[in-house]
């Protein structure tokens, strides 16, 4: 298990690395509104950079002289990219076909070779494994890792600097990392925080893990239906469910259309440009309020704003 002094020693490796992202206030409505913490403000456009440092960073000289590999959606790719090149190393990332441009351009201009495989998470996850074995490279898991945790778990140590009392801290859950580390220094430092996932409802396995109390798994033919592509994970990773089950308080899923009205509202209400993955958290404090603990001040994290032109420019022209 990932602690509040692995967090704490992450933070400390990661000052002047990864953006410090304040907590913004969002009017929902005339009388409701959330804090959110805008992690589309990192050098990499999402939370992933955190991890992916910290992970890196505890190499030997070894294995950084001999590469590193992942497999990504998007958003790790590039933490991985930015952290390889900032502390020397060979990056390749195996990412989906379907992978927004964006993301494969922006992966490509940090220095990483990237390579491209099917749609299915078990694709890249298969080809990530095979290039580790083949090249003989040190793997950089995107969320089964305590190091990835740890990292990620900043964003709690962060909140609770710049708000002494949350009531209720909505995370994204889409493999895990961002939730368990987050959880964790949240919940060891205050136990009383209700901390709250959020997923698509088309990418509800981990819901679906913490009601049945074991892991459970979904199609990648289901996870590509949600427009958040950073949180279509056909599963979590087991050291995430292990931190999930300590100290998650609950799970809750949200719409499409939730999804692309909460862009907006953070759009026009914050000034905050959130992917489909980071606005899930807006999504329930706006849709899923009856869900959620009674609570007067509640934190969403938006995990990233890494999207797609054509996507963004359909959001800006939506009535609704």
């Amino acid at each position: 298990m990932v602690t509040l002094k692995d967090i704490q020693n992450a933070r400390t490796l990661l000052h002047k690395v990864a953006v410090r992202t304040p907590l913004v206030l969002c009017r929902l409505s005339d009388d409701r509104q959330i804090y959110v913490k805008p992690e589309n403000l990192q050098p990499i456009g999402s939370f992933k950079l955190r991890g992916a440092y910290n992970k890196i960073s505890s190499l030997t000289a070894e294995e950084r002289a001999r590469g590193v590999v992942a497999h990504s959606s998007g958003n790790h790719a590039q933490g991985v990219a930015f952290a390889a090149r900032a502390l020397g190393v060979k990056a390749t990332i195996v990412m989906p076909s379907t992978a927004p441009k964006v993301k494969l351009d922006a992966t490509r201009l940090l220095g990483a070779e990237v390579v491209l495989v099917g749609p299915a998470s078990e694709d890249r996850i298969k080809r990530a494994e095979e290039l580790e074995h083949e090249r003989g490279l040190i793997a950089v898991p995107p969320y089964n890792d305590e190091k990835i945790i740890a990292g990620q778990g900043t964003i709690g140590l962060e909140i609770l600097d710049d708000m002494e009392d949350p009531g209720i801290v909505l995370v994204p859950i889409g493999g895990g990392g961002l939730i368990s580390g987050t959880a964790t220094a949240l919940k060891e430092s205050r136990a009383g925080i209700k901390v709250i996932g959020v997923e698509p409802e088309f990418a509800a396995d981990a819901q679906a893990s913490l009601r049945e109390g074991k892991i459970q798994s979904i199609s990648g033919e289901s996870a590509a239906r949600t427009a958040a592509d950073g949180l279509r994970s056909q599963s979590i990773g087991p050291i995430n469910f292990e931190h999930i089950c300590k100290y998650v308080d609950g799970i809750i899923t949200v719409t499409e259309e939730e999804i692309r009205r909460a862009m907006r509202r953070l759009l026009f209400s914050a000034r905050i440009l959130a992917e489909p993955s980071g606005a899930v958290t807006t999504a329930a404090a706006m849709f899923h309020l009856e869900d959620l603990p009674a609570s007067a001040k509640i934190v969403a994290v938006v995990s990233g704003g890494n999207i797609e032109p054509q996507f963004f420019s359909d959001i800006l022209t939506r009535t609704a």
